[in-house]
């Protein structure tokens, strides 16, 4: 007994010492910055008919590529309600701190034009989770997180996926009941991500160009942050497809795909930052949305 005794004693005793000299577990190797550079053949061209822009007052153009594979029939009426001019002589009416802009007919009142389906089904969820690129870490909000071939930001639950609500992405607002957004309503999140939002609204794009137009607007101190008065809003001129455009009138975008070595390596840079930056994991929507103008 004794003998056992000091057995266990002598393993007590040398259990710290075994854990403080065991080998850490190494730290995943950081790719150097040139390998996470796109090449040319990374950047492939958005049709015109998925770019929807908006030209606001005073001179300001905002872009917004259209989502139209994830939200068909919302992206459906947006193009008609483009078509139609539905939203010329509209305004940002409301636009609250830390949260959203939003933008359309502020008194919720203007007929849709009469091709428009008025209750399309709500489009909250993906057909699955196909990530190009999957992060290493799940978040508050989902099992996993990850990038489309095309440089969509999505996430799942190991059941469903879904379009994440992050800083520019563009949701469809709307009443109580989930099939009663049209898409005449839309807002994008101007603070900090909306991931409370995710699979309670649907979300049709994500602004490319000028979203500074919209996360700079004066903050209304009125509930939900609707302007009290039709003067503090800011007038929409137009709105309009780029595919609506004369042909040497169009601005002409690309994203960057994202099922490559390269992209992966931007994602490995982020999430193993060179010391002294320590790492805390990477949100899917810290990554950029990685779009730009053709050159």
């Amino acid at each position: 007994m004794a003998k056992t005794l000091l057995v266990l004693a002598a393993t007590l005793a040398a259990a710290p010492l075994a854990a403080q000299t065991s080998p850490q577990t190494a730290a995943p190797a950081r790719p150097a910055p040139a390998a996470a550079e796109p090449l040319p053949e990374d950047w492939h061209d958005i049709p015109d008919d998925e770019i929807l822009l908006l030209q606001l007052q005073g001179g300001h153009q905002v872009a917004i590529r259209l989502a139209a594979r994830f939200a068909p029939a919302h992206v459906s009426n947006i193009r008609k309600l483009a078509t139609a001019r539905w939203w010329d002589g509209e305004s940002v009416y409301r636009v609250q701190e830390n949260w959203v802009a939003q933008w359309g007919d502020a008194s919720e009142k203007k007929p849709l034009p009469p091709e428009l389906l008025t209750r399309p089904p709500a489009e909250f969820e993906i057909g699955a989770f196909t990530p190009a690129q999957r992060l290493s870490k799940p978040d508050s909000y989902a099992s996993a997180t990850g990038i489309t071939a095309d440089g969509w930001p999505i996430a799942s639950d190991g059941k469903a996926a879904w379009l994440t609500h992050c800083y520019g992405m563009v949701g469809v607002a709307r009443d109580q009941l989930p099939d009663t957004g049209s898409g005449s309503e839309l807002f994008t999140p101007i603070g900090q991500s909306a991931r409370r939002l995710d699979r309670n609204y649907t979300v049709v794009g994500r602004i490319v160009e000028g979203m500074q137009y919209l996360s700079a607007l004066p903050r209304s101190g009125a509930a939900m942050g609707v302007y009290a008065t039709a003067a503090e809003r800011t007038g929409i001129l137009w709105v309009k497809l780029a595919s609506q455009l004369p042909a040497d009138e169009r601005p002409h975008f690309q994203y960057r795909a994202a099922d490559n070595a390269r992209y992966a390596a931007m994602i490995a840079l982020r999430e193993n930052p060179a010391p002294p930056t320590v790492a805390t994991g990477l949100n899917v929507c810290d990554l950029p949305a990685a779009v730009r103008r053709r050159p």
